[in-house]
């Protein structure tokens, strides 16, 4: 399986762990942009990253590629079958994909991809005002939910909620975004918890790296 992408994307980088802990190898590939190859364009007709290549079947789109490689791979459970359960794993996907990481593209485009990769100044004032107003409903909401150390999103292990939620954080890393212990002790321990499993860390260390020699 070819993923077209960056796993600076959080979607590209669910994907990626996703499939880690289905031990399904993945080949990550460019998009070639500005001039984008080919190949990613068959596979994603709208530019979108990611895009999946498995032999000659291509799929854009993070969740509906997740939703191909389970139905290829059942096991681990990572989508319980159980329809509440299943039911709050689509939410906390849905919430993170669609909110969370709505608020930290705002930080993350305009802090990080304008200046070093557009060569373009970023809206500082549009990433300041999405860190103060934006980011702290999310993070209210979260310090709610967020299970006791140790625990899972949704039933007893890790599914789908987890690796969707924890992954957009990695940005708020890369961004230095503060997201302060002493009022969100159990998001900040729970997000460190899962982004530190082998499905996601080499990938953040690979582009810190990256980041590191792109601030240069």
């Amino acid at each position: 399986m070819i993923v077209y992408g960056s796993s600076l994307s959080p979607y590209v980088r669910k994907v990626l762990a996703f499939a880690a802990e289905k031990s399904v190898e993945i080949e990550v590939s460019g998009t070639g942009a500005p001039n984008h190859k080919a190949e990613y364009l068959e596979a994603s007709p709208f530019r979108k990253m990611p895009a999946l290549r498995d032999g000659d079947y291509t799929l854009p789109d993070s969740s509906a590629i997740i939703h191909y490689i389970d139905a290829l791979h059942p096991e681990p459970v990572l989508i319980p079958a159980d329809p509440k359960l299943r039911g709050k794993t689509i939410w906390f996907e849905e919430f993170a994909d669609t909110i969370l990481v709505t608020c930290g593209a705002k930080i993350f485009f305009n802090l990080i991809v304008a200046p070093r990769f557009m060569g373009r100044p970023g809206d500082l004032e549009a990433a300041k005002q999405a860190e103060i107003n934006d980011l702290p409903p999310i993070l209210d909401y979260l310090e709610k939910v967020v299970p006791d150390e140790g625990g899972y999103l949704v039933g007893d292990g890790l599914t789908l909620a987890d690796i969707a939620v924890a992954g957009p954080f990695a940005n708020f890393r890369h961004t230095q975004t503060k997201v302060c212990p002493e009022r969100y002790p159990r998001t900040v321990a729970y997000v460190d918890r899962i982004l530190a499993r082998p499905s996601f860390a080499p990938w953040i260390e690979r582009e810190t790296a990256m980041l590191a020699a792109t601030a240069a």
